[in-house]
């Protein structure tokens, strides 16, 4: 099927083989960090060597949205649909209130700087899950160059406390991260340390406690090839589309790959958004493009 590799015979129900890829727009640095807000009809995304959120409406186009932008890199909203960022610039994970006003979520655990945040997510208990890799302080290029005071780490924010918890440090790069549609696990994408040619290029999946607080039974979920996995997002039968090489992977809770979504350049990050939750969004280093498909994002503000 043009634009598309299938893999297991299950992927061609997901497909629809008169909705091309589409490319929505060019002429970035690396894309990254989509976001989609359904009550104003617009996607936000990162164009994170350039220091800027970009914002795309079907009817408008792409226009910058905010510049400078703190090297701002994964995005979400929590549940009273404010963005939630991570920037590289300031380390820190931030949420922008209604108003505009800048709070800052998380910044330091046990009083040392966090590295560089770089994807996050809200479960339906409002806490912010994000992961913290050492990508936008190895360089000038994503961010700024600096020191790393704490091990790379994927952390959680309590709703109610604010409190800042370490729920996993056995990674060297923990990268994109999404949940299940029931939040039983917790997909985190493994791509190493900066500059490592040979490091693991994998996804992770966790076992998320009763209690939602505590992630268990860290194992590897699937094997990106070509490398490496990065942003991704759950559909609504629980299949992971992962970012990679080639394209955006669509991974069925078994770990086992039924197809491929084929881009021309490298993926970083996807989010579904459009009306009926069917478009995928796919930022792809120095361009977004989109897809329809037969399938539905899971729901967010």
């Amino acid at each position: 099927m043009n634009g598309f590799e299938i893999v297991d015979a299950r992927f061609r129900a997901y497909v629809l083989s008169n909705a091309p890829l589409e490319k929505l727009a060019e002429g970035f640095r690396w894309t990254e960090g989509p976001v989609w807000f359904a009550d104003l009809r617009m996607l936000l995304f990162s164009d994170i060597p350039n220091d800027r959120v970009m914002r795309w409406t079907d009817r408008g186009g792409v226009e910058v949205f905010r510049e400078p932008a703190g090297y701002e890199n994964g995005h979400t909203r929590d549940l009273e649909g404010r963005l939630v960022a991570c920037s590289h610039g300031e380390r820190c994970v931030r949420r922008i209130e209604h108003d505009g006003r800048v709070t800052v979520l998380a910044e330091r655990y046990r009083g040392r700087r966090l590295n560089s945040p770089n994807d996050v997510v809200v479960k339906s208990d409002g806490s912010v899950w994000f992961s913290d890799p050492l990508y936008g302080i190895a360089s000038d290029y994503e961010g700024m160059r600096a020191a790393s005071e704490t091990p790379p780490a994927v952390y959680r924010i309590d709703a109610a406390s604010g409190e800042l918890t370490c729920v996993a440090d056995d990674f060297e790069g923990p990268n994109g991260l999404c949940f299940s549609p029931d939040e039983k696990r917790l997909y985190v994408s493994e791509t190493g340390r900066p500059c490592d040619d040979n490091a693991a290029r994998h996804i992770r999946v966790f076992d998320v406690s009763a209690d939602g607080q505590r992630l268990a039974n860290g194992r590897i979920f699937h094997e990106v090839e070509p490398p490496a996995a990065d942003g991704m997002r759950v559909d609504e039968d629980g299949n992971v589309w992962s970012s990679a090489g080639d394209g955006v992977h669509c991974i069925a809770p078994s770990g086992d790959l039924l197809g491929k979504v084929l881009v021309p350049s490298t993926v970083a990050n996807v989010a579904f958004g459009g009306s009926m939750r069917n478009r995928l969004f796919i930022c792809a280093s120095r361009s977004l493009y989109a897809i329809y498909l037969n399938r539905r994002g899971i729901q967010r503000p």
